[in-house]
């Protein structure tokens, strides 16, 4: 009798696993070509998780005038963003003190970049709280504010998280949790990099001269 197992197809059972194993390997290698073809400025854009829109966007506040400060005003300016309020017992001064240090330290004046100072507490926070608190920096800094609803979309269009939080022991019984992340913009308004509280100086220095350049 002769002999066939040299010869004889694979189980079934052997043919599925193989196929599947073929197909995953097809997957990753797909998976891999885009990541390598895609184009730079998809891969360096940071975008809201919770949204899935590019951070930035047209937006109308309050200034410490009293005046709708639009974000036309800031066109051909690059400028700095950080959220906060007024009540806040740390992070909210240290990052203000912080980003008008840098801006002394970038040795381009005043004018190299613009710092906004957005509230997040718009109950408490008047266009002349954040005006006076603007001023306690000793620098130029664009204090704004606006309706609750104003406020909150704006953070939403920048993907900042805040919340008021009741605290028995904070000013009114409330306080606000918010993201401490400082958002960077070029002249041509388009977001370009972030600052974040634990990042050192001479990072954060390096973005700065890109969007001042």
């Amino acid at each position: 009798m002769p002999d066939t197992t040299s010869t004889s197809a694979p189980p079934a059972g052997l043919r599925r696993v193989r196929l599947i194993v073929w197909a995953l390997v097809a997957v990753a290698a797909l998976a891999l070509a885009w990541l390598l073809l895609r184009p730079a400025s998809q891969a360096g854009q940071l975008q809201s998780v919770s949204t899935g829109v590019a951070v930035g966007g047209p937006f109308t506040l309050t200034g410490a005038d009293g005046r709708p400060f639009s974000s036309t005003q800031l066109a051909g300016k690059p400028y700095a963003v950080f959220f906060g309020f007024t009540h806040c017992p740390d992070v909210c001064p240290t990052t203000l003190a912080r980003l008008a240090g840098l801006r002394q330290r970038l040795g381009q004046g005043e004018d190299a970049f613009q710092i906004l100072f957005v509230s997040v507490d718009p109950e408490r926070d008047t266009p002349e709280a954040v005006g006076k608190y603007a001023q306690l920096f000793n620098t130029p800094i664009i204090g704004l504010t606006g309706s609750r609803a104003q406020i909150d979309q704006m953070a939403k269009q920048h993907a900042i998280y805040q919340a008021k939080v009741p605290d028995a022991e904070a000013p009114d019984g409330y306080t606000m949790d918010h993201g401490a992340t400082v958002l960077l913009f070029d002249r041509a308004g388009k977001f370009v990099a972030t600052i974040a509280p634990e990042e050192g100086d001479p990072a954060a220095l390096d973005k700065l001269k890109r969007i001042a350049a």
